[in-house]
Formats: C-alpha cells, structure tokens, sequence
C-alpha cells in the first residue's frame, strides 16, 4: 500500500515515532506483550518500521505473525480516520528480541533468570541475610564487572550467584546486562533432546539475532 503527501513538510522523526507508538502499543499491550522497541528508517525511497515485542513466556513465530497481523488491521485504521502515519510507502517488521539486547529494565532481568549475564555493578551488593534498608553512606567499593548468573528479579532488585554466594543489587547499582552464552548449557541441550524436538530451546539460548520477524509490505 503507497501512502503520499508531497505537500506536508519535512516531518521530525520523534514526532513521526510518537504518532506510531500511539497506535502500535496498546495493540501490542492488548496481545498480551511489551513494546521493546520502535524505529523508523529509509531504506531506499521507503520506510522501514521494525517493531520489537517480549512478553513473560517469550515471543514465538506464531506470536510474532499473529501481533503483526493485529498491527497492520491497526495502522490501516488509524490511516482510514487520521491519514498517513508515515509519509510516503513503508514496510512494517515485528520481531522478538535477541539475545544481545541489553537488559535494562526490571522484566529484562525477570525474564533471564537462570541466565549468565556480564553487567558492571556499583557497590558491594547486600546478601539475602542483610534486611532492612541498604546503608546511605558512600561505598568504598569501586564500580566493577561482574559474570554472574541471575538468580532471582523482582521490580527492586536483582540477586546473583556470584563467587561469594548470593548477592542482590538495587537497579540504579546495576549497568545495562548482557546475556552469556553458554556452549556447554547448549551441548546438554542437544545431549537431552536427540530428536531435535527441542530446537525452539537451542534458537532462545544461542540466538545472537532477531530470528523471528514477520514484514509486510504497506
């Protein structure tokens, strides 16, 4: 579907995301999943809006056709009543996260427990044992990288397996985290499924990629 307005000036790329975001999310929040991310780019005498949905339980290709089936009834509508979304043809592309993307918010880490991540930490961390407020004060301890595995997530704090045992950090203690793979979990994979009926398992935990994309052309 060509969409043209020669004569609407250059339009502000935030302002063209804004107007799209008002349409795409609660689509994507009434599915059941989270918006990760939205762009716009040129490709060409074309747009390309990526659009990039998690949810708690992942995103498998039937999901990911099923939400962009959902998203092009939606902008097409929101074309019908409020003119183009996009000025000029566009392609639209939905796809689940990769497992590089950076976690950075409390459902990144919820959703990588059990995980081996790389993130830098600020400060000593506090033990499961240590309750009651974190003390105020200024730590001694300088910020620092840390491979650990994600043990436990909620909405204040993340625990990780480190070498000394158990230890949580507050999210603002936390830099961005980065998923690990790990050769010898995917060799127990393989070892525990010799059918190949747990390749869904495999793609999640060695996926450096965006594997599940869906695109229409608009």
């Amino acid at each position: 579907m060509g969409h043209r307005a020669p004569d609407r000036p250059r339009e502000d790329s935030s302002a063209r995301r804004l107007r799209l975001r008002a349409v795409i999310e609660p689509v994507i929040t009434a599915a059941g999943y989270d918006l990760e991310d939205l762009s716009v780019s040129r490709a060409g005498r074309r747009y390309v809006v990526r659009v990039v949905v998690d949810g708690d339980g992942g995103v498998s290709l039937d999901a990911v056709a099923d939400v962009s089936r959902l998203l092009s009834k939606a902008l097409d509508q929101a074309e019908e009543t409020g003119g183009d979304l996009v000025a000029g043809e566009y392609q639209l592309e939905v796809s689940s996260p990769g497992v590089d993307r950076p976690l950075t918010q409390p459902r990144h880490w919820r959703r990588n427990v059990g995980r081996l991540v790389k993130v830098t930490v600020r400060g000593p961390g506090k033990r499961p044992e240590q309750r009651g407020a974190v003390d105020g004060r200024p730590s001694t301890v300088a910020d620092r990288q840390l491979t650990a595995r994600v043990i436990a997530a909620d909405d204040e704090r993340v625990m990780l397996e480190t070498d000394a045992g158990p230890v949580g950090w507050a999210y603002p203690d936390l830099g961005p985290g980065r998923v690990q793979v790990e050769f010898s979990r995917l060799d127990e994979i393989a070892d525990d499924d010799p059918t190949g009926a747990g390749d869904d398992d495999y793609d999640d935990v060695g996926n450096g990629d965006d594997e599940d994309v869906e695109g229409e052309e608009r």
